[in-house]
Parts: structure tokens; sequence; C-alpha cells
């Protein structure tokens, strides 16, 4: 890295709840599984950032998702940390010089995790995952998380940016929205269907009008994509963050095949469910 430019992200409240749910279930995870001596468990973080973020209200440093996975005891047997910033990527590697069991990557996740992630989880050789994809914005494909539920062996949570998606990307009048954006979506959603969770009908003046549904009606609706479309088996109410202004930010969902993990994090979601700020 260049001097002492600081290369993490300034975050609020709710990123730091977000992190502190990381650490909960990833230290009960790695207990669960470690006990189990054929399995093998590693730890993927797609958006990995640089290790470190920066507290908007004081500017206090505070470690990030990769630096709290390092810090799990007992241990995940392996770690796969990916960003496309070089200099977040830099930082990384900073963090697992000499560590064989720290694998950092630069590019796009979408590609990185079906073509080298998924392949070292296989279920049947006994392998599991616990994999977050926290994306900065609309990056993220569907069809990566489609790939991830096929596979079995892979515990997710997930960031939907539906507060983004809701102020700049979704008109509140359909004739409005952008065809590039509606392209987007189709890639973050998977197909048109977005649009029915999107948009509602309701009665106007002189005929039905077609507006923008609540953000809570939107977050319902991929919870049940995960579940029905994805194919998680288990895909427990996630948790919607908010900002000091009460402005929904995105939901955190969890998605897994094990019973066990999800009720594990349905009772670490409950406690933030209502408000999503302490």
């Amino acid at each position: 890295m260049d001097g002492d430019a600081f290369v993490g992200d300034d975050i609020g409240p709710w990123s730091e709840i977000k992190l502190e749910i990381i650490r909960q279930y990833a230290g009960v995870y790695s207990t669960i599984v470690a006990k189990q001596r054929r399995f093998h468990h590693i730890y993927v973080d797609a958006f990995a950032g640089a290790g470190v973020h920066r507290r908007k209200r004081t500017g206090e440093t505070l470690p990030g998702s990769p630096r709290i996975a390092l810090a799990v005891k007992p241990p995940f047997r392996e770690y796969h940390f990916i960003d496309m910033q070089q200099k977040k990527v830099e930082s990384l590697e900073e963090l697992a010089a000499g560590r064989t069991d720290v694998h950092v990557y630069r590019g796009d996740c979408n590609e990185i995790i079906p073509q080298k992630i998924l392949p070292l989880a296989r279920y049947e050789d006994y392998r599991r995952a616990l994999c977050l994809l926290d994306p900065y914005g609309k990056q993220l494909r569907w069809e990566v998380i489609k790939q991830i539920a096929a596979a079995r062996s892979v515990e997710i949570l997930l960031n939907f940016p539906v507060g983004a998606l809701n102020r700049t990307v979704l008109p509140t009048h359909v004739d409005k929205l952008d065809p590039e954006d509606r392209a987007q979506l189709k890639a973050v959603w998977g197909d048109e269907s977005w649009f029915d969770a999107a948009y509602t009908k309701t009665p106007g003046l002189f005929k039905e009008e077609t507006i923008k549904a609540s953000v809570e009606s939107l977050g319902e609706a991929f919870r049940k994509r995960l579940h029905d479309v994805a194919g998680f088996r288990y895909v427990p109410k996630p948790v919607l963050m908010r900002n000091e202004k009460n402005a929904p930010l995105y939901y955190l969902y969890f998605a897994t095949h094990n019973e066990t993990g999800a009720k594990i994090v349905d009772q670490i979601f409950s406690k933030y469910r209502r408000h999503g700020l302490r």
C-alpha cells in the first residue's frame, strides 16, 4: 500500500451489527464443524474489502470480516478472500503474509466462486464452507447463488441492497424505469420475476396504476426466491438494516441446507430484526 492512506471503508452502526452477526455465527459454525473430524471447513469472503474499517462517528478503526474470520476459534481449515480492487487486495495479501491457509484472489467473484471455490467444497468429499456475500452494489449474479445452493455444502450470509435499489434503480412509476437498470435487475434476480415483487397494482383516478411495492414486500419475495428457486432448504426471515434516519439499507439473509445452522442464525437474527439498529 502507498504511504499511510486508509484503504478500508467508513462504516455506520448497521455495518457493525452485520460484523457482529458474522462474528457470532462464524464462531458457532467453526466449533460445530471442527468437532466432526472428517469434515474440512473453509471460510469464503466474496467482497472481502481491505480487512479493516473505520467508524464514521469517531474515526476509530475496526476489524473487517476477514480479520474477524481469522480470529475465530477453533480456526477454519482454509480462508479464501476475494476482491476486485487492487489496493484492498494488497491489504489482504499483507494480512495473509506467511500463512499457507489464507488465499487471496483479485477478480470477479461471479467467476472465481464457481471456478476456484466450489471445487474445494464438494459435499461428497466432506467439505463444507461458510460464505459471506456482501456486494458493494449490484455486482453479484443470481446464477452464482444458484450454483452455491446446488453444491449443498455451502451456507451463505448474503447482503441484498434493497435500499439502494429502491432509491436509485426503481422509480415510483414503472414507465420511468431505465432499460439498463432493468437488465441489471434481471442479472441480480435471475429473471424478470423481480418486476412482480418490486411493483404492485393500485386503483388510479381513471385506471389501474402500477407503482413501487414496499421494501418489505421486495425483501420477502427475495427470501422466497432463495428457498423456492435457488433451492436452499432453510432461509430464515432476514434482518432489515436501517440507517440513523430509519431508512432501509439492505436485508441480511442466511441460507443453508442445514437445519441446525438455520435455527442458530434465526436466534441471532431475532435480536436485531425489530429495528436493525442497536
